[in-house]
């Protein structure tokens, strides 16, 4: 499946069709935007992508992430072919953005910005009392 044609180019973001086999990807690394864009779309705030993700940097993540909202046609042909390639293979796809799962990404507890909470996932967490 051959993704759509870019529309609005972003400057941290390439489409090279032997890199992520033409996957939109950060430029520098070997990140794909869609993995940035399902994390954001699944409530991920911007600043746990940068604890996640330390080497894009601020500037490289909100422009692959401005690339995905200028791109959707671009975003969403490559989140679907991730899903045909995950079942071709027997694995299950990723959760939807918007989905009601979503996946906590791990950090150990204490870690700047994390307030002390524990590393527990959302569904785990205690609620407390008032």
């Amino acid at each position: 499946m051959k993704l759509p044609i870019v529309l609005i180019p972003h400057p941290h973001v390439r489409v090279d069709a032997h890199v992520l086999a033409g996957s939109p990807y950060v430029l520098g690394s070997r990140v794909p935007v869609r993995r940035l864009w399902a994390f954001f779309k699944n409530g991920t705030s911007v600043e746990r992508i940068l604890r996640r993700y330390p080497q894009l940097g601020p500037a490289k993540v909100f422009d692959a992430l401005a690339f995905a909202l200028d791109n959707p046609e671009v975003m969403t042909a490559d989140m679907q072919r991730e899903d045909e390639i995950l079942k071709s293979a027997g694995l299950a796809p990723a959760n939807k953005p918007g989905s009601a799962g979503q996946m906590e990404l791990p950090f150990a507890p204490g870690e700047p910005g994390d307030a002390g909470r524990p590393a527990v996932p959302r569904a785990g967490r205690p609620r407390h009392k008032r």
